[in-house]
Order: C-alpha cells, then sequence, then structure tokens
C-alpha cells in the first residue's frame, strides 16, 4: 500500500508498523479515538490532541471513535458532554462513532473477573490512605497487601458481593496482583474497582461499583479495535500498566499501542479543568465560555477563527519533549488569520467630539472593507459633526506627535484633513469638544491638488448615524508568564477584563451577530447585542509580538 510520507515521530511509528504487515489481519485499517472524560469543558489544549488524532484518522483514511471516558460518576454530566459534541464539531472534525466508556461496564466487570479467576486480581480491604501509605517510594519497594493472598473463591464471591452493594463506600476495592517491588510504583498492585454509591448520569443506579481510569481506559481501547492510543506525555509511566490491563484481558493481536506526545503548555494561561471548574464556580468569570476562557467553548465565544487554532497547533508541531509556547504564537495565528478574512471598521473607544464648524449637509465617503483581499468600498455617512478617540488628541503633545493638536492636522480616515481651531473643556478640565475647520479640497480619493498636509490618520464615528456601544478589552487570565510554584489563585488577574462605553458606525450595528471585525488602529473585536446594546468584544490586538 502506498503510505504517506510521515510528517512526525507518530505517523513514522505506524508507517513502519504498516510496512511490518502488523495490521494486515484487520485489513490495514487504522483506529484512534479521542476519549475526553465529560468533567467540564475542553480547553486548548485538547485541540493539539486533536487535532493529533483526526489527522492521523485523515491521513491514513482511517477511522475515529469519540468517546466519553465516564468512570467518575460525581463529576460527570451531559452538559459536559454536549459542549464535546459541539466542540469537536465547531472546530471542524468529523468522527465516525460516538460512544462511552460505560456502554462497556458490563463487559468490563466480566473481564475483572477474568483476572480473578486467572490469580491477577484480588479484593482489598485497606483503605485508600492505607494503600498510598503502603505503595512504598521511588527508591522503596511497596507492602504487600495482607489480602494479596485471598483464595480465587474468596475474591469471587467478595467482588460479586460489591457489585450487588453489599459494602458501603470506601470498605474494599479490586487490585490488580501485579508487582509490589516493580521500579514502576504504577504496577504496584493498582485499584481496579471502587465502591461509589453515585448515581451515573447515563446508567443511573445500576452499578455502585466503577472502575478506574487506568483499567478502563486501555480496555475500552481494545474493545473497539483501536490500533493506536495517542496520549500525553504524563501518561509514559502508564504505559506498561496498559500494556498489562489489555493483555491478561485475553485480546488478540493485534494490540492497540500507546504513543506519548508532549502536551500542549502555553504562557499565562490556565491548563487545568480543575481549575477552570473553580473559576467559574467562585464566579471570577461569567461561565465556562467567558471570552477569557482558554476553553474551546470561550475561544469560540471569543470570536477566535477555528482555522487559525489548529494552524496554531499546526506551528507547534508534535514532539516528545516538554516545552512551554509562547501566548504570543497564538495571539499572532488568530490575528493572520483574521486580517486576511474580516472586514475593516470604524469606532472608538473613549469618545471625544469634533465639530467641523464650515461643514454643513451630509455626504458619503468610500471606506475600503479589506484592503488584504480587495473586495472593494463601502458608503459611510459623513455629516460634519463626529467622535475621535481621546487618544487621538493631546492638549500637550509630546515631540513629533502625529495625531490631533490644537493648530494642528489630522485625516479622518477616508473624509477629510481637519484643523483643530479650539478646544473646549468642561469644569473637570477634560476635554468637551473639539472645533475644526475642514479642507474641501483635501477628501480622500479625490484628484484636487491640495498643499494642506497632514502626518496623521484617525478612525472616526459620526456622530448622527453611530450607535453607543460597550467595549470589552481583554487581557491573560494569569498576570505572569512563567510557572512559579504558588497557587495559581496568587497568580490571577483581576483586571483581566476592562469595560469601555464608545461609539461605533452603523455597519457594526447592522451587521449579524458574532461578526468578526478589524477596527482600524484598534484591534480585532466581534459584534454581538446584549440586552438591545451593541457590544464589541476583543479578539486580538493588532501589534504582533511573535517574532515570526
Amino acid at each position: 500500500m502506498q503510505l504517506p510520507e510521515a510528517t512526525n515521530f507518530i505517523e513514522q511509528i505506524i508507517n513502519e508498523e504498516l510496512e511490518a504487515g502488523k495490521f494486515e489481519s484487520v485489513g490495514n485499517n487504522i483506529k484512534v479515538r479521542f476519549p475526553p472524560e465529560p468533567n467540564g469543558y475542553l480547553h486548548i489544549g485538547h485541540i493539539k490532541a486533536m487535532c493529533i488524532n483526526f489527522g492521523v484518522k485523515e491521513r491514513y483514511h482511517g477511522t475515529l471513535n469519540l468517546r466519553m471516558d465516564d468512570t467518575n460518576p460525581a463529576k460527570e454530566d451531559y452538559e459536559y458532554v454536549d459542549s464535546i459534541v459541539e466542540a469537536v464539531k465547531w472546530l471542524g472534525f468529523e468522527y465516525d462513532k460516538l460512544v462511552f466508556a460505560s456502554d462497556y461496564y458490563d463487559r468490563l466487570y466480566e473481564i475483572a473477573e477474568k483476572y480473578i479467576l486467572d490469580g491477577n486480581a484480588y479484593v482489598c480491604d485497606l483503605s485508600a490512605e492505607e494503600i498510598t501509605a503502603t505503595r512504598g517510594t521511588l527508591t522503596e519497594p511497596g507492602t504487600p497487601s495482607p489480602y494479596r493472598g485471598r483464595s480465587i473463591e474468596e475474591n469471587l464471591k467478595l467482588f460479586r458481593e460489591m457489585k450487588a452493594g453489599k459494602y458501603p463506600d470506601g470498605a474494599r476495592t479490586l487490585r490488580a496482583k501485579i508487582d509490589m517491588s516493580s521500579p514502576n510504583v504504577n504496577m504496584r498492585d493498582p485499584v481496579i474497582y471502587r465502591i461509589a454509591h453515585v448515581s451515573h448520569y447515563r446508567t443511573k443506579d445500576k452499578w455502585c461499583i466503577y472502575p478506574m481510569y487506568d483499567f478502563a481506559h486501555p480496555v475500552s481501547d481494545a474493545i473497539e479495535g483501536i490500533t493506536h492510543s495517542l496520549c500525553s506525555l504524563e501518561f509514559e509511566n502508564h504505559r506498561p500498566l496498559y500494556n498489562w490491563f489489555v493483555e491478561k484481558a485475553g485480546f488478540k493481536a493485534p494490540l492497540p499501542r500507546q504513543i506519548e506526545f508532549a502536551r500542549l503548555n502555553i504562557t499565562n494561561t490556565l491548563m487545568s479543568k480543575r481549575y477552570l471548574k473553580k473559576l467559574v464556580d467562585e464566579g471570577f468569570v461569567r461561565g465556562w465560555d467567558d471570552p477569557r476562557m482558554p476553553t474551546i467553548m470561550g475561544l469560540k465565544n471569543r470570536g477566535v477563527p477555528p482555522e487559525a487554532l489548529k494552524k496554531f497547533c499546526a506551528d507547534v508541531g508534535v514532539a516528545k519533549a516538554y516545552s512551554v509556547v509562547s501566548s504570543a504564537q497564538l495571539d499572532s495565528c488568530i490575528r493572520d488569520d483574521l486580517n486576511e478574512n474580516a472586514e475593516r471598521a470604524m469606532a472608538v473607544l473613549n469618545p471625544i467630539k469634533l465639530t467641523v464648524t464650515n461643514y454643513s449637509g451630509e455626504e458619503e465617503v468610500d471606506f475600503e472593507t479589506n484592503p488584504v483581499k480587495g473586495v472593494g468600498a463601502r458608503k459611510i455617512k459623513f455629516t460634519g459633526s463626529v467622535y475621535i478617540d481621546g487618544d487621538d488628541f493631546s492638549l500637550d503633545p509630546p515631540p513629533k506627535y502625529k495625531r490631533l493638536q490644537k493648530g494642528g492636522t489630522v485625516r479622518l480616515k477616508s473624509a477629510y484633513i481637519v484643523r483643530c481651531d479650539e478646544v473646549k473643556l468642561g469644569k473637570d478640565g477634560k476635554v468637551e469638544e473639539l472645533l475644526c475647520t475642514y479642507f474641501p479640497e483635501t477628501r480622500s480619493g479625490s484628484s484636487e491638488h491640495s498643499d494642506i498636509k497632514a502626518k496623521g490618520v484617525i478612525q472616526w464615528v459620526d456622530a448622527k448615524y453611530g450607535h453607543d456601544a460597550e467595549i470589552r478589552r481583554y487581557e491573560p487570565l494569569l498576570k505572569d508568564e512563567e510557572y512559579p510554584d504558588q497557587d495559581y489563585a496568587e497568580r490571577l488577574n483581576a483586571a483581566s477584563e476592562k469595560i469601555l462605553f464608545g461609539k461605533a458606525e452603523p455597519r457594526l450595528w447592522e451587521c449579524d451577530e458574532n461578526t468578526p471585525f478589524q477596527l482600524i488602529r484598534t484591534g480585532y473585536y466581534k459584534k454581538f447585542t446584549e440586552d438591545g446594546k451593541l457590544v464589541l468584544s476583543e479578539i486580538v490586538s493588532l501589534k504582533d509580538n511573535f517574532n515570526k
């Protein structure tokens, strides 16, 4: 068969196995899975895992199961299942089948009994704390459980009584019988089943014992005929245990192979569902889809294009070694996509009234929609009474100041050059209004010659036709770029959201919900309405700090 050229070490391994004929018995069908636990919303770190797994499916014309690894009923819910399915579809990935680990509870129980019958598992009465205390250290072996020598008959009886609900939570566990002196601590008789009288969101109260992840995950892979279990690097030390569970269950070759890759770590970014849930529960953010959240739904709500996220993961690449990626690289990918595809518009975040005293009536001026794509211009109303941004005027300008000052000139984007003749101040000393003169011969696109020059070009919003707008600007949730050994709460940025009240041109009110724009000289924003008001939510700034 013609194999695709390997683009990373995972594909190189798959190619070598295919060439060796490892999968001939299954028609050389490469089968992978994406197996999140439905205990929270997926975050940007999961996108890398998705890109790798779905990428293998596409390059090898294989199949992929989207599997919910739902073995912890106390924390799982349909809300999270729905959010995961929505996230996968929003990113443009297509899976072949949606499955659940809980689909296999009966089969997993049968396999656990097989372990007992084969002498590979036993019921243990030690508490969770006692099991931890007897597990040993990296340099010292563990201490065997006093219940390790129970007979097969007694173990089978006790395990069935556990299933029947005879014992309270924590009274007993089923443990694998492997090697308490193994240098790999994960192999020191890990727990396979624990008692938990908790209703499962799918199976309800059918079960009061639940399989542990380290057991259910590899066996579910084998049940589904997965050929490659692609997972992040923290599971590398679990690989011998993964193989043990599959082999002892008696599955036929080819058995699934676990391959680990480095997970995605980004500066200034909280990458833990547990901590992200805490931010939601404590009200630090509006919800899982808050635009500041690194969740996929948060990124979607922020207005980040899905293709930019996939491009970012492709640029980061697939590696074996731990590394931290700059958040500036992510912003750069988002910015590149929006620069090419987003329509241009004008808004002012800190409005100051500017009145052209020698202008009357109104007219339409041509505003370029997207200079990158060259899609032409649209018409904008100009009445001579406009708002400009407060940052574009100075009463005491620094040297080489190129924006508006008293006696100075500036071009209103796509309109005219104006000169500031008078500044009206309020009682608090702040600028209330600028009275200006315009020069008719300086209209943008005009063929008339003018000796009037302006060094700066600024955005504006017409006072008659513009709309009030709430502008939301964002900073990272974490203040520092590094990963100091301290509680994440000490690193939270209390000023991660800043709300301003400005003015926006009519196009921003009239367009469809969630349309992204480049607000010229300001940043990339998404438009939406909330309680009947116009909201402009920042996607990413204009300034690119990433060295490509």
